[in-house]
């Protein structure tokens, strides 16, 4: 399978996942937020972060459908090279609130991970080739 097809596979995977969990958290954050490996849910009025995290996915999830669709594809590479950085933060923030440090490392590092894997495997895809060296001119004798 050529290496397009497969970051192209790979890019629309993490663009439904990413779509599916940011919507689950606006639609129902109180069943979907366990998930996401913090040990508590907030108190007070802090159930609207949660609806917050998942408007953050969801527009994360259509930056990247629109580099896809549009083949804006070095774009997509640098984007999803960015848009790890969100997921290694969840992680992070799992973790430094004693989270599940499997739910922190198994889903939220393994997907930024990935992504990162994703985003320069576009970049390789995209890069230009290196020029052909010049061919030597004829010196006359």
């Amino acid at each position: 399978m050529p290496l397009k097809k497969i970051n192209t596979v790979l890019a629309a995977a993490f663009i439904l996942f990413i779509l599916w969990f940011g919507t689950e958290f606006i639609l129902s954050p109180e069943t979907t937020a366990p998930g996401f490996g913090l040990p508590n849910w907030p108190s007070g009025d802090g159930g609207g972060f949660l609806i917050i995290k998942g408007i953050r996915d969801v527009v994360l999830a259509l930056v990247l459908a629109i580099l896809l669709v549009t083949g804006h594809r070095r774009a997509l590479g640098w984007a999803l090279l960015v848009e790890a950085f969100a997921a290694y933060g969840d992680m992070t923030t799992v973790l430094a609130h004693h989270g599940s440090v499997a739910t922190a490392l198994g889903i939220h590092g393994l997907t930024a991970t990935l992504m990162v894997v994703n985003g320069l495997l576009i970049m390789r895809e995209t890069r230009k080739p290196a020029a052909a060296p010049a061919a030597p001119t004829p010196q006359p004798a």
